[in-house]
């Protein structure tokens, strides 16, 4: 079975074919394909509330060719999720129906709780019984999701993104209730929290503190990465650090967030398990497929689907 994911954010599109693999007691994701366009449809919404046309047509232009992909890798079932820039555009949904008129492909326009929904079936294998607060950085929202004796308690989504900070369009007093809902649910009778963070930015920031796989990054660690980022210009991000020109920009305002909800918090130390929203897609996208059963998830390319639960507290560093 070929399964593909299409990620359309407010920063870039993302898409992806997996093959998967069915053993006796688990099941293989491979990954056939990933690509990732920086199309930021945020630029646009964020400061218009609208889709320009040049992006429109962009746009269009993107997916026919996942189109013709998804038709090339004979994919079996795949889904399409736009998030914040599409949701909040006044064009969006008007975007969506050209695109299912003319390509016949169906955009689902979801929300902040729908998003975290996904993003939890990507990540629910790594936690254990322990308090956990999940921090989902996007270029438009940002999605914390409390965890507290193996369920999920509390989740709630935020005008507050990368992107959205970048055009100097995040609010003071979104700022302000972000804060509150933390503390009003992150309590000290929940012991001691570690964060999860997903996201390109928390993964890029992993990858600059040149931390072991699957091994907790401590906040000072981050504040060590976060200044180190500070010393290099732009152009430097790009060719010494290594990162897309759209990740070049975002970084620092990304980081602020994750930053920020972990000090509210009083979390000391960040997983970064190095999946999201179009990780969670493709399990909704398995077990709308498979067979009914019980089977284990392990992705073979990374091995970030199904981790057991034990990396989240390995060795800190």
């Amino acid at each position: 079975m070929k399964l593909a994911a299409i990620d359309i954010g407010s920063n870039a599109i993302r898409f992806q074919v997996s093959s998967v693999l069915e053993s006796d007691n688990q099941t293989l994701f491979k990954k056939m394909e990933y690509v990732r366009f920086p199309l930021r449809l945020g630029h646009d919404v964020f400061t218009t509330n609208r889709i320009s046309k040049p992006s429109a047509v962009k746009f269009k232009k993107l997916m026919t060719a996942f189109k013709l992909l998804l038709e090339l890798y004979e994919v079996d079932d795949y889904m399409l999720c736009a998030t914040s820039a599409m949701r909040e555009s006044e064009n969006g949904a008007e975007l969506a129906s050209e695109v299912k008129e003319e390509l016949g492909l169906t955009i689902e326009i979801i929300d902040g709780k729908r998003e975290a929904e996904l993003i939890n079936k990507a990540i629910q294998s790594y936690l254990g019984d322990q308090t956990y607060l999940h921090i989902d950085v996007g270029g438009g929202s940002t999605e914390l999701n409390v965890y507290f004796g193996g369920k999920k308690v509390k989740t709630k989504s935020f005008k507050v993104g990368s992107v959205r900070i970048l055009e100097h369009h995040d609010l003071p007093h979104v700022w302000q209730e972000m804060e509150a809902w933390v503390k009003d649910n992150v309590k000290p009778g929940m012991g001691k929290v570690t964060a999860v963070g997903t996201g390109g930015n928390i993964s890029k920031i992993f990858e600059l503190a040149k931390l072991k796989p699957h091994r907790l990054m401590s906040l000072k660690k981050m504040y060590e990465v976060k200044a180190l980022i500070e010393r290099h210009t732009l152009e430097e991000r790009i060719y010494k650090l290594q990162m897309n020109p759209d990740r070049a920009d975002v970084i620092l305002p990304a980081s602020s967030i994750y930053m920020n909800v972990m000090e509210w918090a009083e979390a000391k130390y960040i997983f970064v398990p190095e999946v999201g929203l179009k990780d969670g897609m493709m399990l909704h996208l398995f077990e709308r497929n498979a067979r009914k059963k019980k089977v284990g998830f392990i992705n073979t390319e990374d091995q970030s689907l199904g981790r057991k639960t034990t990396q989240i507290g390995k060795k800190k560093n």
